[in-house]
């Protein structure tokens, strides 16, 4: 019972690999077809140039056969192979020339398949939910990416260039042998063919798990390689080196253990190919010199033979690597492609129109209505929070780590959609508007800052990549940093480096208020935007937010209680729920939580 359930649970992976490799051919052919002419041309020259080399070896056999006759005139006797010297060299010729056509013909068929699913891949990636993004392994995904593009390539070489041109060949040579010579030699040459076939494709089947642990493990060396680079400074500040090096050699040790097991298996695979080549060219061979010595076939055709069945098993020798190649194409097609198969769990309704905002000069009206919402079930982070955000006013948010403040921009930005209750922007549901929309509407300066590995003016620029460089400078002096890149030997040239660890915190807080600034949007968003700021900058800045706010909506998540005292309204949040709100003034008076924090902060700057 245990043998036969083993067998089943085989054959059915078996068949569901099957399954997903037509699954991944049927996704690519779309764009492979985009070009039916540049095929079909590309098909016709692989069809004329396996003619063509067909047709040389038949030369030869004729060329033999010429030299062999006895004649009265030697002048006479070379004339003809002349002509058929000629004709040989041309007919070597067109094979190449249809070769070379073929590939320069489906260059671009191929090149374009490669850059449009790589970019439908790449803009399904930004369209995905952050869930998706908090949970992936950058250097998994990318190297998937990577992969997938390749295996592209890969597949229609191999196929076009070696399966398919190989396929035809061996029809044509069974057709010429079956038509030219006794039925044995097409019996020999197809169970020999047959036989090698089944051999390869097994074996390599056998040899696949090898090589699928090894891609695995490569996956896995890259990922944690790319981690540990990415929190280089981490790594330092525990001297957890060592530690790294040993996460990533254990995942080395497990490739190169499948590589050597992997390199065993083809010792195997190639012994065994070249004993059935072996077997059938002596019977071949065989054959066609029982025929030379009985009068039914001449030197020319024995020579021929053995030249047919050497141009079809040249090729044949390559076959394991070429399918187990392909197979490995496959793989990784499927897994690119099963990033575009990644549901969007944010995505516009199908009658989404664009976020209006009447006055956009003063900013959108924003309610919260009993909006719950939760990242996991049991663990629920708001319980039915209204609140109201009046036009062109500034709400500020506070209260304990946990208390649900950030969750409160991440969906008014709708990275997540609400479990319960709804988010109005100017009386627009903002599940009912396009995502460009309501995200253009929406300015956000977030509590952990990343920058690109470009300049200064590139991050700044990045919040409007069409802006002029006198509005670059301008967001920068809003923002109080120009000053500081006018000082740099590069000024706004300078290299932020990977994820701007060449600036301070603050440093990288003040570009990220620049750029929002350079934006312009409806509404700003500051998610503890200032927490990295000195306290002279920080004075400084909410100067300027005062003015800034003039003109927009504003929402200020903050832990500093200093700088939201001029809100126009402020609400303390405290275990997923609103617990007061009101002015500054009004919520020491009320003797509450809010004091209770002003007093801490106080206390706790006196020291």
């Amino acid at each position: 019972m245990r043998h036969s359930s083993g067998r089943h649970h085989a054959e059915g992976a078996s068949k569901s690999s099957q399954s997903t490799d037509w699954k991944v051919i049927r996704d690519l052919l779309p764009y492979l077809l985009e070009y039916k002419v540049r095929v079909a041309l590309a098909l016709g020259c692989l069809i004329a140039a396996k003619v063509a080399n067909l047709g040389i070896p038949i030369l030869l056999k004729n060329l033999i056969d010429t030299l062999n006759i006895k004649v009265d005139s030697p002048q006479a006797l070379l004339a003809v192979p002349v002509g058929l010297i000629l004709a040989y060299g041309l007919l070597r010729l067109s094979a190449s020339l249809f070769n070379e056509l073929r590939e320069a013909l489906f260059a671009r068929v191929t090149q374009n398949a490669v850059r449009k699913v790589a970019l439908q891949v790449f803009e399904h990636l930004h369209a995905l939910a952050l869930s998706f993004h908090l949970a992936r392994q950058t250097g998994g995904v990318s190297r998937d990416i990577e992969r997938g593009t390749r295996g592209i390539q890969s597949l229609i070489s191999y196929s076009l260039y070696s399966i398919l041109p190989t396929l035809i060949e061996f029809c044509l040579v069974l057709g010429y042998f079956a038509y030219s010579y006794d039925i044995w030699f097409t019996v020999i040459t197809s169970v020999a063919l047959v036989l090698y076939i089944a051999f390869t494709v097994l074996v390599t089947e056998w040899r696949s798990h090898f090589r699928r642990t090894m891609n695995e493990m490569d996956s896995k060396a890259n990922q944690k390689a790319i981690d540990s680079l990415l929190n280089f400074e981490t790594v330092k500040y525990f001297s957890n080196e060592a530690f790294e090096a040993g996460r990533y050699d254990e995942n080395l040790v497990r490739y190169q253990l499948a590589a050597v097991k992997s390199q065993k298996s083809l010792a195997v695979l190639n012994l065994g190919q070249q004993l059935i080549i072996g077997v059938g060219l002596v019977l071949i061979l065989w054959r066609a010199t029982l025929g030379v010595v009985d009068g039914t076939m001449t030197l020319g055709d024995l020579v021929l033979v053995n030249t047919l069945m050497l141009q079809l098993y040249i090729p044949l020798n390559f076959l394991g690597v070429i399918y187990r190649e392909i197979k490995q194409a496959l793989t990784d097609m499927d897994r690119m492609f099963s990033l575009l198969g990644t549901a969007k769990e944010i995505a516009d309704a199908p009658d989404a129109k664009s976020l209006h905002i009447p006055h956009f000069a003063i900013g959108p009206e924003v309610r919260f209505e009993h909006v719950s919402f939760h990242y996991e079930a049991k663990r629920e982070i708001l319980k039915d929070v209204s609140f109201h955000i009046p036009a062109g006013t500034i709400t500020a948010v506070v209260g304990q780590s946990g208390a649900g403040k950030s969750t409160l921009a991440r969906l008014l930005f709708r990275f997540y959609d609400v479990q319960a209750g709804k988010i109005l922007i100017d009386d627009q549901n903002i599940q009912d508007v396009t995502q460009a929309s309501l995200r253009k509407a929406i300015g956000i300066v977030p509590q952990d800052t990343v920058l690109f590995n470009d300049t200064i003016g590139y991050n700044i620029a990045y919040g409007n990549p069409h802006a002029l460089a006198e509005e670059v400078y301008e967001a920068a002096r809003a923002a109080q940093i120009d000053q500081f890149i006018r000082h740099l030997p590069d000024g706004y040239d300078t290299q932020v480096g990977e994820r701007g660890l060449k600036l301070s915190g603050g440093e990288k807080q003040r570009v990220a208020i620049a750029r929002t600034l350079l934006k312009k949007p409806a509404m700003l968003i500051f998610d503890e935007a200032t927490s990295a700021l000195d306290s002279k900058t920080e004075r400084a800045f909410q100067e300027e937010l005062l003015s800034l706010a003039k003109n927009r909506t504003t929402l200020i998540i903050a832990h500093r209680l200093s700088t939201i005292i001029h809100a126009d309204q402020i609400l303390v949040m405290d275990h997923g729920k609103i617990v007061e709100r009101g002015t500054h003034a009004d919520l020491l008076m009320l003797n509450g939580r809010y004091k209770e924090m002003w007093q801490m902060q106080e206390r706790a700057t006196l020291d």
